[in-house]
C-alpha cells in the first residue's frame, strides 16, 4: 500500500467575490510575497485606498510578512476586484488557523457583501429612474 506524502507547505486555496469580481487567492507559508494576475499588489491596485483595502485582513491579524499569496482576479472594476481580494485573503487566513476568524469576523472580512447590481425594469431609463412625467 503507498501513501500520499503530505507537502512541506501547506496551499490555503480559497475564493473572494464582490459583485461581479472574483478572486482565486493561494496562500502558503513565506515571506511577504503579494501578486496578483503575476504583478506587484502594489502596482495592481495601483492607489493606497486599493492597496489597502486588499491587504486589510493580514494587517488585522498581522501576517503581512509572514505569508506568500498568488490572487488570480477577474471582472468587475477595481473597487470591487480589491474587496474580493480582501474576502478570498481571510477566507484563507481562516482556513489557514481557526484561531483568526475571531478578529476576521469582528472586522467584517469573512462576510460576503450580498450588495448587487438592480436590473433595468421595462418602461424605464433605469433601474429606479423614471420618465418624465406629462400630464397634458
Amino acid at each position: 500500500m503507498t501513501t500520499l506524502s503530505k507537502s512541506k507547505q501547506d496551499v490555503y486555496v480559497t475564493v473572494g467575490r464582490r459583485k461581479r469580481a472574483t478572486a482565486r487567492v493561494r496562500l502558503t507559508q513565506g515571506s511577504g510575497n503579494i501578486t496578483v494576475n503575476d504583478k506587484a499588489v502594489e502596482v495592481y491596485c495601483y492607489s493606497d485606498d486599493l492597496y489597502n483595502t486588499a491587504v486589510a485582513p493580514l494587517k488585522e491579524v498581522d501576517m503581512l510578512k509572514d505569508v506568500d499569496i498568488t490572487v488570480r482576479v477577474s471582472g468587475g472594476g477595481p473597487n470591487g476586484q480589491s474587496v474580493a481580494i480582501s474576502h478570498g485573503i481571510a477566507r484563507a487566513l481562516q482556513k489557514m488557523n481557526a484561531d483568526h476568524r475571531a478578529p476576521l469576523k469582528k472586522a467584517g472580512f469573512i462576510k460576503r457583501d450580498p450588495r448587487q447590481k438592480e436590473r433595468k425594469k421595462v418602461g424605464q431609463p433605469g433601474a429606479r429612474k423614471k420618465f418624465q412625467f406629462s400630464k397634458r
